[in-house]
């Protein structure tokens, strides 16, 4: 079985530090696609959307040259469903903090779409991870505190489990590294779908 090289279309520090502690080398190659360019309000038709062209985006720079050993892009998108809205990054520490007061003793759903483009046998394979969320029933001033450390603007649903807003989780229900961004059961999945043994992954 060959060993693919493995490319991800993002930017987020978060899912490459999850590729590293599984062992896998990776190249970092974000797509800078603009996610206006997609709406939707089913928020698993969104992400799945979304990781699709972030990962179509990247394969393209690709797809013009000598591939060499099996090469697989993939892209990722989050978003967190909550009382029927699908919520990204918060624009605003104002947006963060409003939110979170409607999030706080409430569930919501982590979705988390994942695209793999595999270049070398033109197949690709589309997937939604789903997590659900459960919210502490914190006080205004923790909520307060926790968006003055800046940590809810960098995340989808305006928290993240694996830093500081794990402290404001009470539980989750399914893949804790869908909730961090990519989950490393569905990519394993994914990557046997396509024929390969994900812990043969590296860069080559």
């Amino acid at each position: 079985m060959e060993t693919p090289r493995l490319v991800l279309a993002s930017a987020s520090p978060a899912r490459s530090r999850l590729l590293e502690a599984a062992g896998i080398n990776a190249l970092i190659w974000p797509s800078d696609f603009d996610e206006s360019l997609v709406q939707s309000s089913d928020p698993i038709d969104l992400v799945q959307t979304l990781a699709l062209r972030k990962a179509e985006t990247v394969a393209a720079r690709f797809s013009a040259e000598p591939v060499g050993a099996p090469l697989i892009v993939i892209g990722c998108d989050s978003v967190l469903a909550f009382g029927g809205e699908a919520y990204g990054k918060p624009d605003s520490a104002q947006a963060a903090l409003a939110r979170w007061k409607q999030m706080r003793g409430q569930s919501g759903d982590l979705c988390t779409g994942h695209a793999c483009i595999d270049l070398g046998r033109g197949k690709t394979l589309v997937r939604c991870g789903v997590t659900r969320v459960y919210f502490a029933n914190v006080s205004d001033r923790q909520l307060e505190a926790y968006v003055a450390t800046g940590e809810p603007l960098k995340c989808a649903g305006a928290f993240a489990l694996e830093g500081q807003g794990s402290l404001l989780i009470d539980k989750i229900e399914g893949c804790y590294t869908n909730v961090i961004g990519l989950s490393m059961p569905l990519l394993r999945e994914m990557l046997n779908e396509l024929g390969y043994d994900p812990l043969s992954l590296s860069l080559g």
